[in-house]
């Protein structure tokens, strides 16, 4: 071919080395090639509404138009940034071997703060936000935006700021290389990161020819897998999945993720098929995922911005969501975030005659510090029917439980042997039971079992109700919004903290989730 290919790319640092990259392998095959960064989508001559042409892109759009119009003749695209429906008339010509695939942190200092209930991690992907999220559950995650050098440059400005993360390949390419940076070998990448897609017009057949030259098998069959499953996920390249496939002793390995965009949710699966039996890896996967609760989560991504009726201060099941009335519709998160402490094991395992466990939070923290078998306490004393039975399958009989702190406070001031307990709580708890107690000459010796931290949403100002389940719950509500609408509370300690805040109050017969969400159901129905 004797003509000179243009070659289109966009105009950041990053983007012109990916089209230098895709140059240089055109010109070792003897092309002579011609860049042509696009800045604006310049005079449209297409007769057609972009919608029409398929052309959705964020990123690929002002390329996709330049191609239509025939001012390139190849358009270079970090294959992540591609819609996985190409438009009308256009086509993959290439995919290059593949870069780096990680994501990696670059943090300041120290790596220290990953242990602590509070950080603050920068990142503009919802992907790397929900896996983040789901791994430390209580950090925060704020927005960055912006190319490489410039998101460096707000990491450094923003003094509260722990760490951001990156692409690692991105880093590579414009030979980046922070002091502190780690690869997040935990988490999975967008489908097709680190790779390089080149795109021309399905009826160029000498272009694509010259473009097959430099295609990479390998990347192509495991890039093309990883977008397949993100396609049949109905998933944009903005939804929280993940998705990397690679070949390893003729066998293509393939790991996926979904995830809530809070990070509260997660539904993984993996695959091995043999190379050359693996065209319906994405096809298996995927149907995996939604039939495990995935159609739900990526309705509940696309329904986001529709009218929220109620708010859940904790994230419903998908179970939970199907009992809902069809007229209702629930935004929900996990208004408050745990994290475990460590308690010396020289507490927990010397004798304790008389033990308090208020929440399920304070098992696992028990648990995750000792073994059952180590533990020696006598009398153990609950609040929920939930935690009572979780005390009973994991740890031993419980002696005595109550629907709430007060009333079990009360109880033992009656019936309690001896004039001491041991009170596993969180650093937020209500100070009902420890005042009774102390009034009547029971010393509570309180031991901080867990951390709470309030995480609520904001949410619009007319909303009709919400739903609470614990005290807690309402504080870490009312510190972001307004108390408007209805409190639809799981007990009667809840009620009397959103009696504090709500005109209508109103509470489930029984204290599980399953009644709050009858309890909504009979408003509405």
């Amino acid at each position: 071919m004797s003509k000179t290919i243009r070659i289109g790319t966009r105009d950041s640092d990053l983007a012109l080395w990916q089209a230098r990259t895709v140059q240089k392998l055109l010109e070792n095959l003897g092309h002579k090639t011609e860049l042509v960064p696009v800045k604006s989508t310049g005079d449209l001559v297409l007769d057609k509404p972009l919608y029409e042409l398929g052309i959705t892109g964020v990123f690929t759009k002002t390329l996709d138009i330049a191609m239509l119009n025939n001012d390139i003749d190849i358009a270079v695209h970090s294959s992540k940034d591609v819609p996985t429906v190409l438009p009308t008339g256009i086509v993959q010509a290439a995919v290059i071997k593949r870069g780096n695939i990680k994501d990696s942190l670059v943090f300041k200092n120290n790596e220290e703060f990953l242990s602590h209930k509070d950080a603050i991690i920068a990142t503009g992907s919802l992907r790397r936000k929900a896996q983040w999220l789901n791994r430390y559950p209580t950090h925060t995650v704020v927005g960055l935006r912006g190319n490489v050098n410039l998101r460096l440059q707000k990491l450094q400005e923003n003094s509260d700021w722990n760490g951001a993360i990156f692409a690692a390949a991105g880093l590579g390419r414009l030979n980046i290389k922070p002091e502190n940076i780690i690869n997040l070998d935990w988490m999975v990448p967008a489908p097709a990161q680190g790779a390089i897609m080149i795109t021309a017009l399905d009826e160029d057949e000498d272009i694509k020819a010259i473009c097959a030259q430099i295609n990479h098998e390998e990347t192509e069959i495991c890039t093309t897998i990883e977008r397949k499953f993100l396609n049949l996920l109905e998933g944009g390249c903005t939804a929280p999945i993940g998705a990397l496939a690679y070949i390893k002793n003729e066998e293509v390995i393939f790991k996926g993720v979904l995830l809530s965009p809070d990070g509260s949710k997660k539904i993984e699966v993996s695959r091995i098929e043999k190379l050359g039996e693996h065209h319906n890896i994405a096809a298996y996967c995927s149907n995996y995922i939604i039939e495990r609760g995935g159609k739900i989560l990526m309705d509940g991504i696309k329904n986001q911005n529709k009218k929220t009726n109620v708010y859940s201060t904790k994230t419903l099941t998908e179970g939970q969501v199907q009992l809902l009335s069809n007229d209702i519709f629930v935004k929900s998160n996990d208004a408050i975030k745990i994290s475990l402490n460590r308690i010396p094991l020289a507490v927990l395992k010397a004798p304790i005659k008389n033990v308090v466990i208020t929440s399920k939070n304070a098992v696992e923290a028990i648990l995750t510090n000792c073994p059952a078998e180590d533990l020696q306490f006598e009398n153990i004393y609950c609040v929920g029917r939930r935690t009572k039975r979780m005390v009973e399958k994991r740890i031993g009989k419980v002696t005595h439980s109550e629907n709430n702190a007060k009333d079990l406070a009360n109880h033992l001031v009656e019936f309690l042997e001896g004039t001491e307990v041991t009170y596993f709580c969180s650093d937020l708890r209500l100070d009902y039971l420890p005042m009774i107690l102390s009034e009547n000459k029971i010393k509570v010796n309180e031991i901080e079992a867990y951390q709470t931290k309030y995480d609520a949403i904001e949410v619009d100002k007319n909303i009709e109700g919400v739903m609470f389940y614990s005290p807690s719950t309402v504080q870490s509500y009312i510190k972001k919004n307004h108390a408007n609408g209805i409190a639809f509370c799981i007990g009667e300690s809840t009620a009397l903290e959103a009696k504090k805040h709500f005109k209508d109050v109103r509470v489930a017969k029984v204290p599980t989730v399953e009644s709050v969400i009858e309890l909504v159901n009979e408003h509405y129905i």
